[in-house]
C-alpha cells in the first residue's frame, strides 16, 4: 500500500469512489505524472472538466492574478471578475440567454434551475428523462436516473418528479427514429395518465446524456420537446453541464439541434477545473426571479470567475479544431468496432464519445469488460472512465487540446487493451 493511500484510508470517507490508486503529482496538457515519474495520457479530463487540459497557461495566469487581488466576497460587495465571467458566458450562450446566476457545482445549478422554474411558473411538476444524470444532492438525485444505486437508501425523494424514457436506440435494438417515436409516445402517455402538461413547470433534459451512456438525444427529439414546452407553458431546461464548452463540437449542444432552451445549466468545463457552475436565461425570464429567493456563499468565487472568463477566451481558438479531431476519433474507434467483437456501438458528438462493450454478437452489456480494459489501458499509459447503468461504456473524453498524434496514441492503446480481453 502506498503512503498516500494509507493516509486516505485514515481520514478520507470511503463513500467517495476513486477510479485508480495512482498518486498523481502534476499535470500538463493531456498528460499527468505520478509520484514515481510515470506519465499517463489523461482521457478522463476530471469527468469532462479539463477541456483545455491541465494547467492551461491562460487560465493559470488569470487565477494567479486574481489570487493576488481578492479571494472571496460572499455577496457582501461587487467585484470585477464576476461581471467578466457573466459577460463571457453571454458571449457564447445559445440564442437570447444573456443573464446568469453563478454557483459552485452542477448539482447546485440544477437545483437552482428547478427552483426558478417552479417559482416563475407557479407549477410543481418536473419531467426528467430516464438515464439522465443531474447530480447527487437530495434534490438533484431525485432527477438522476442514470444508475439506481445513486438513489438507493435515500427515499423518499422529492415529490412531483416524473420520469419518462430518453432515446436509447442501441440498448433497445431500435433505430434512432424508432427510439424517438417510443420515447415521445411514452411522454404523451404520461400526460394522459399521470400529470397534465398544465401542471408541469419544466422539462429537465441533457441534450446528450452523459453518465447514462453517452446517448445523443437527436434533433427531432429535442425539437419535439421544444414544441411541447411552447404549447403548454413549460420551461425547457437544458442541462449542458457535461456537453458544454466545446465538448460536443460547438460551444453547446442545443444549438447543434437547432433548439433554443429557456434555461441552460452550466458547470464542469466552465472554469477548466476550478469549482463553478451557473444557471443562464434571458433577462426577462431570470429577472422575474425574486431577489433573495435563492442565494450562495461561495458561488461565483472571484478566482473561479476569473478562470471562467479566461477559459472562454482560450476556447475560442480551440473549439474550431474539435470537428476534425472528432472525425479522426470516430474513424479510428469505428475501426475498433470492426476489429473487436466486444465493441458493440460507437456513438456521440464531438469529443464526447461512448464506446459500448457488449457480449459479442448481442447488444447485452458486458459489465466485466470495462474493468479489464481500463486496467490494461492504464498499464500502457492511458486513463479512461466508464459510464452507463452497467458501467460497460468507455467514456471517451480526451481534452479538446489533444493533438492528433496524442489522439492516435490513446486509441492505439485502447486497441491493445481490448485485444487482451477474453469474454
Amino acid at each position: 500500500m502506498n503512503e498516500l493511500l494509507k493516509r486516505y484510508e485514515d481520514v478520507i470517507a470511503p463513500v467517495v469512489g476513486w477510479d485508480t490508486d495512482l498518486h498523481i503529482v502534476s499535470g500538463e496538457g493531456a498528460w499527468v505524472t505520478d509520484v514515481e515519474g510515470e506519465t499517463y495520457l489523461d482521457f478522463t479530463c476530471g469527468i469532462a472538466v479539463s477541456n483545455l487540459g491541465h494547467r492551461h497557461p491562460a487560465v493559470t495566469d488569470a487565477a494567479r492574478a486574481q489570487l493576488d487581488k481578492l479571494w472571496h466576497a460572499g455577496g457582501a460587495f461587487r467585484y470585477e471578475s464576476l461581471a467578466a465571467a457573466g459577460e463571457a458566458m453571454a458571449s457564447v450562450a445559445p440564442g437570447n440567454i444573456d443573464m446568469f446566476f453563478f454557483m459552485n457545482s452542477g448539482s447546485e445549478a440544477v437545483e437552482g434551475s428547478v427552483k426558478m422554474a417552479r417559482s416563475l411558473t407557479g407549477r410543481q411538476g418536473v419531467v426528467v428523462f430516464r438515464g439522465g444524470f443531474h447530480g447527487r444532492t437530495m434534490g438533484s438525485v431525485t432527477y438522476t436516473t442514470s444508475k439506481s444505486k445513486y438513489r438507493q437508501g435515500y427515499h423518499p425523494l422529492l415529490p412531483s418528479v416524473f420520469v419518462t424514457p430518453y432515446p436509447h436506440p442501441f440498448s433497445w435494438g431500435m433505430t434512432q427514429d424508432e427510439a424517438v417515436d417510443y420515447s415521445l409516445t411514452e411522454l404523451h402517455r404520461m400526460f394522459r395518465h399521470e400529470i397534465t402538461p398544465q401542471e408541469v413547470a419544466c422539462f429537465l433534459v441533457e441534450p446528450m446524456q452523459g453518465e447514462g451512456g453517452y446517448y445523443p438525444g437527436g434533433g427531432r427529439f429535442m425539437t419535439e420537446l421544444r414544441g411541447l414546452a411552447n404549447d403548454n407553458g413549460i420551461l425547457l431546461i437544458a442541462d449542458e453541464v457535461q456537453t458544454g464548452f466545446g465538448r460536443t463540437g460547438d460551444w453547446f449542444t442545443t444549438p447543434t439541434y437547432g433548439v433554443q432552451p429557456d434555461v441552460i445549466v452550466l458547470g464542469k468545463a466552465i472554469a477548466n477545473g476550478l469549482p463553478l457552475s451557473a444557471v443562464g436565461a434571458n433577462r426577462e425570464l431570470i429577472g422575474r426571479w425574486a431577489m433573495g429567493s435563492h442565494g450562495t456563499t461561495f458561488g461565483g468565487n472571484p478566482i473561479s470567475a476569473a478562470a471562467a472568463a479566461a477559459t472562454v477566451e482560450a476556447l475560442r481558438g480551440v473549439i474550431p479544431e474539435v470537428p476534425a479531431l472528432s472525425e479522426q476519433a470516430f474513424t479510428k474507434l469505428n475501426g475498433l468496432k470492426d476489429k473487436h467483437a466486444v465493441v458493440g456501438d460507437v456513438r456521440g458528438l464531438g469529443l464526447m464519445i461512448g464506446v459500448e462493450l457488449v457480449k459479442p454478437g448481442t447488444n447485452e452489456p458486458d459489465p466485466e469488460a470495462f474493468g479489464h480494459v481500463a486496467t490494461a489501458a492504464r498499464e500502457r499509459g492511458l486513463l479512461i472512465l466508464d459510464c452507463g447503468p452497467d458501467g460497460n461504456v468507455i467514456r471517451f473524453i480526451p481534452p479538446l487540446v489533444v493533438t492528433p498524434d496524442e489522439l492516435d496514441r490513446g486509441i492505439d492503446i485502447l486497441d491493445e487493451a481490448l485485444g487482451t480481453y477474453r469474454p
